[in-house]
């Protein structure tokens, strides 16, 4: 992707933005970073709470090592450097949800260093222009806990359940230069992140959050002062965030004054960010190595066993799509968008090759389309997820191996597949007992064609006059007349001798 080309117009001229990321990605395991407290979305407050995430006296932190694995892995899924040797730091500041008193975090040596994200502004346009936006780092640390504040003035409470649960915090460079870009590249992260098994990347939770860092200049000057939105839980949100702090910024700049470095806050019912404090710099929390921690120290073996676990991801596997299996730009960015969506389309192919006795290439267009206009269609008007389909991936295969052997049509195929969705029952079932299936029978479609022509005579005069649209007329009076049962390209054949 050529630089992006987005600008605000000031009064006074043109103002280019500059975006940086950095996200906070809660890593997917059963227990807390330093103890074996359990991380489950949702549990009534303080019920997942160790004696080390309450910073008991005496309480010595053990890293947990599937925290460290699936950062490691996360890294070699942006092609990043993995550092061998890293260190934990203490970061030291006083909130009411920091039992410690400071947050183990790691900032001069990070376990993950400098990686890449290529991002593509419309993943379903071939020609859209595609950009990569650099990774600074990814460091592992440890979240603090939840306030919650009551009605009443003075009272606030503290829930400690997600003290101590792990985070990887995703640095990038300030790379993005549009709403768009931090929009396709969050979204991208997201979509790795989900791939790995790292993080479920459920924003709405809070597992996946965003502190976004914004300046604006004039084009081609140095950077200027940066503000950071801290928390945003939604792509949406923060391409609003963007919008309105650069406009923010550019406004009062044109009006003499200065921006100040500071953390701010966004409200996602106004659309915009207000002040929240003062923007600190890393001597203010005196960092300083945590002395509870040895050093992490990975060998050969570890790294190997990470590189061997990831699954194919969502760029080759979209390429593979693509040049083995012959879909369209658009159906391969759709179909890998999700993990889930690629691991239902990839049990649809192989029960389909199955039940057809042909490759996985030859089905996969039929199969695309399917599950991208009909099932995503249906799920939707019934309101539930690929996730929890009252099809399965073998029924899908069946009823498509039914249109492709001839034993229904693709008319009869959608009627079959209604009641599939209300019943769960198998498409041969459903054919076989309400005698759904298409015949072949060339004497009677030749029988119900002749009244059909005898019927309309007229409109014979008129297609062998040269109306030759009136052929779709007469393919559809057959197929009306046979209940749709008929076997299309016969009806078609027949038609073509009949008419000729």
């Amino acid at each position: 992707m050529t630089e992006s080309t987005y600008r605000i117009q000031g009064a006074t001229g043109e103002w280019e933005v500059v975006i940086g990321l950095e996200v906070h990605a809660q890593i997917t395991t059963e227990s807390k970073l330093f103890s074996g407290a359990a991380t489950a979305f949702g549990a009534e407050p303080n019920t997942q709470v160790s004696l080390i995430d309450a910073a008991m006296p005496g309480m010595l932190p053990v890293p947990n090592m599937e925290c460290i694995r699936q950062a490691v892995r996360t890294g070699m899924a942006i092609e990043a450097q993995i550092n061998k040797w890293s260190r934990f730091d203490r970061k030291n500041y006083f909130y009411a949800d920091l039992p410690q008193g400071y947050q183990i975090s790691q900032l001069y040596h990070p376990l993950v260093g400098e990686g890449q994200i290529e991002v593509i502004l419309d993943e379903k346009d071939p020609n859209s222009p595609r950009k990569t936006i650099g990774v600074e780092r990814i460091h592992v640390e440890q979240d603090a806990g939840k306030l919650m504040h009551d009605q009443h003035p003075t009272m606030s409470y503290v829930d400690l359940n997600r003290s101590g649960v792990a985070l990887m915090e995703i640095v990038s460079r300030p790379d993005m230069r549009s709403p768009a870009e931090a929009g396709a590249y969050l979204s991208k992260l997201r979509t790795i992140l989900r791939y790995v098994g790292s993080c479920d990347g459920n924003m709405d939770q809070g597992s996946m959050r965003a502190d976004v860092n914004v300046s604006v200049r004039r084009p081609g000057e140095e950077l200027g002062t940066r503000t950071e939105t801290k928390n945003v839980n939604s792509v949406r949100f923060v391409m609003q965030a963007i919008e309105h702090e650069a406009n923010r910024q550019v406004d009062v700049l044109e009006a003499g004054g200065k921006i100040v470095q500071e953390t701010r806050l966004f409200d996602p019912d106004s659309g915009s960010t207000r002040s929240m404090r003062s923007k600190e710099n890393a001597h203010d929390y005196r960092y300083f190595p945590d002395p509870d921690l040895l050093p992490l120290e990975l060998d050969d073996a570890f790294l190997e066993e990470c590189r061997a676990s990831l699954p194919e991801l969502p760029g080759a596997k979209l390429k593979r799509y693509e040049e083995e299996l012959g879909l369209s730009a658009y159906n391969a960015a759709v179909l890998t968008a999700e993990a889930e969506t690629a691991r239902w389309f990839e049990e649809l192919l192989s029960e389909g090759a199955k039940a057809q006795k042909k490759s996985e290439a030859d089905v996969a267009k039929a199969s695309a389309n399917w599950l991208m206009s009909e099932l995503f269609g249906a799920l939707n008007r019934i309101g539930r997820h690929l996730d929890d389909s009252p099809v399965t991936p073998a029924q899908g295969a069946e009823l498509l191996a039914l249109v492709a052997d001839g034993t229904i049509s693709g008319t009869i195929a959608k009627q079959v597949f209604e009641i599939m969705l209300e019943t769960g029952d198998a498409a041969g079932k459903i054919v076989e007992e309400k005698g759904l299936k298409q015949t072949s029978d060339t004497g009677a479609i030749e029988a119900v064609i002749s009244k059909i022509l005898a019927d309309n005579g007229d409109k014979v005069e008129q297609y062998k006059g040269g109306k030759e649209a009136l052929f779709g007329f007469f393919v559809g009076q057959t197929m009306k007349a046979m209940q749709g049962k008929a076997n299309p390209q016969i009806v078609n054949e027949l038609l073509k001798k009949a008419l000729a």
